[in-house]
């Protein structure tokens, strides 16, 4: 049985995230077992570096598949591309080793949440964007995500309370960078804020938590200094809001 290797672009908004579900079968790893499945014949799953949510972009999800095929990975990406909606796509195929899996062989994870600082409609990027029009102060949100980065419990920053696996994950980087959105010809008007989050792995929401907690910092609704606090207090109901799914975008999935 031969290993196939996949890297996908997605845009999430309208699927209900990654994973399979009985219910529908409007899901990405639904679409991709379905068409693969018709392509050889017998029932094929895929396996993908994690789960992202409903309304959550795609620029480097990684999945692999195993399967009894003649095909070369060119010609699977191929036949992949033809069938595949226009908002779901394969960028790169390769076979690998039988043992290769794409989420227990991932070593790191980098993520990318945009921000809209402007009241300014943008409406070739609304479904990429999450839109605060008040004034953000980045200065204050990059002393708060400090407090983020290296190995914490982050339990007060995901929505799984039930789950019996650790919450302990390590932040590599939190970057925060005002940026031009391109809708203006002088670049100096730079009206939006990226935050891309690099570390070993994340919870559920974790991201979209992280990000709606420096928000709150940015508008001064709350302090940096109250990170370590919110971390040690391991509660949910200490961290700030859970921001739109559709600004969050998974860039890049790492291997060794």
């Amino acid at each position: 049985m031969r290993n196939f290797k996949v890297t996908l672009q997605y845009e999430g908004t309208r699927y209900q995230g990654w994973q399979k579900q009985e219910s529908t079968d409007n899901t990405i790893q639904g679409k991709l077992e379905m068409l693969l499945t018709k392509m050889a014949g017998v029932k094929v799953e895929v396996q993908g570096s994690g789960r992202t949510d409903a309304g959550v972009h795609a620029m480097g999800q990684v999945a692999n598949f195993h399967m009894e095929t003649e095909k070369s990975p060119e010609e699977i990406m191929e036949y992949m591309n033809f069938y595949l909606p226009e908002d779901i796509a394969v960028i790169s195929a390769e076979e690998v080793d039988c043992r290769f899996h794409s989420r227990l062989n991932a070593k790191g994870k980098t993520y990318r949440y945009r921000v809209l600082n402007t009241a300014v409609p943008h409406i070739f990027e609304r479904r990429y964007v999450h839109v605060v029009e008040q004034k953000l102060d980045v200065e204050a949100m990059k002393r708060a995500a400090a407090y983020l980065e290296g190995t914490h419990d982050f339990k007060a920053f995901t929505s799984n309370k039930r789950s019996k696996k650790s919450t302990v994950r390590t932040i590599d980087q939190v970057k925060i960078e005002r940026v031009s959105s391109g809708l203006f010809l002088n670049e100096d008007n730079r009206d939006e804020i990226r935050f891309t989050f690099s570390g070993n792995g994340f919870l559920y929401h974790m991201v979209r938590i992280m990000t709606g907690t420096l928000l709150e910092v940015g508008l001064h609704k709350r302090k940096p200094e109250e990170i370590p606090m919110i971390l040690s207090s391991q509660s949910r109901e200490c961290a700030g809001e859970l921001v739109p799914a559709k600004g969050l975008t998974l860039m890049e999935v790492r291997y060794s």
